[in-house]
This record gives C-alpha cells, structure tokens and sequence, in this order.
C-alpha cells in the first residue's frame, strides 16, 4: 500500500504528538531526548502504514462533561463493588466473557468506548472485533444472563456518550431513532 505525499494538516499533529509521547515515556523533556524522539515519530509515520482515523468534525463539550462526570461516579461506585466483593465473596466469585456488540463502525468511537470500560474496575476488554465492532469483556460477577445484559447496557450507554459527544451525524440520527438521545 503506497502512502499519501506528506500532509501538514495531518502528519505535523501526529510527529509533534509521537514526539512529545517520546519524551513522556523517557520522563525527560530535553533537547536531545526530543530531537531523536522527533526524528523516530518522522520515521514511523513516513515509512510505516497508519491507517487514518475518521474524525466526525464535530465535538459537545456539554455531553463530553456530562460523559465525564458520570464517568467519575461510577469508577468511584465499581471501584467501591469490586472491593466489597473481593472482601465477601474472594475466590468464589463468578466470572464471564461478554460480548457486546456495538452500533458504531468508527475505529475511534470503538477505541474509547473499549478504553472507558475498561477503565472502570470489574471489566477488561480482552478482545475487539474491528470488523464486526463487538467487544469481548472480561467481567466479574457475572452468572446470569441477566447479569450480562446488564453490562451490555452498561456498555451501549458509554458508546451511546461517545457518540453524542463524537459521534458522526448519522450515529447520532440512529441514536434519536432507537430513543437513546434526548
């Protein structure tokens, strides 16, 4: 697969990221540090295939804080079950792999999606399917089907944020249409 002449609009954004992420990973911000760390992030992206990212070109900062700050009470709500379960429950309790199909095919609705659940403890995302956008997740507490299609909600509700705050257009026409968008 032969690759684009370079674009300044979207190769200069990555370079510059993949070098700052350089430096963070070395924990040292000097000169030296940044210039052979911008001389690799040039390198991976000129000489190795990255498939681009769709960006919808849109963006809600109120369904991104509304995201956000649920996000924080139900990290702190998992994170207080998981301990509780782990004090009463130990060995004995029950665990499943998941898998939650998604509605979005957009490689960075999935990501996030897949990254925020993973975040909150009590889930792992152990396997993504690109081509059908199905997560496979890794929960604890789960025995029942009913408990499954309780973290499927739970899932669908985190990419149903995602794409009211990322989403394309037609996501979110399709999210109005099935009721999840008020």
């Amino acid at each position: 697969m032969s690759r684009q002449k370079f674009s300044l609009v979207t190769d200069v954004p990555l370079i510059l990221w993949l070098t700052f992420v350089w430096g963070a990973l070395w924990q040292d911000f000097g000169a030296g540090t940044l210039i052979f760390g911008l001389v690799i992030a040039f390198v991976v992206v000129n000489f190795f295939y990255l498939p681009p990212v769709g960006l919808s070109g849109r963006f809600n900062i109120l369904a991104f804080l509304s995201f956000s700050a649920g996000f924080l009470v139900d990290l702190v709500t998992a994170s207080v079950e998981v301990f509780w379960l782990a004090v009463t429950r130990g060995p004995a309790l029950r665990n499943a792999v998941v898998a939650v199909r998604l509605r979005s095919h957009s490689d960075l609705i999935v990501t996030a999606t897949g990254h925020a659940t993973s975040l909150i403890p009590g889930s792992l995302v152990v396997e993504v399917d690109r081509a059908t956008s199905t997560l496979y997740l890794h929960c604890l507490n789960v025995s029942t089907e009913e408990d499954a299609e309780a973290m499927r909600a739970t899932v669908r509700k985190s990419e149903a944020a995602f794409i009211r705050i990322m989403g394309t257009k037609e996501e979110l026409a399709e999210l109005r249409a099935e009721g999840s968008v008020s």
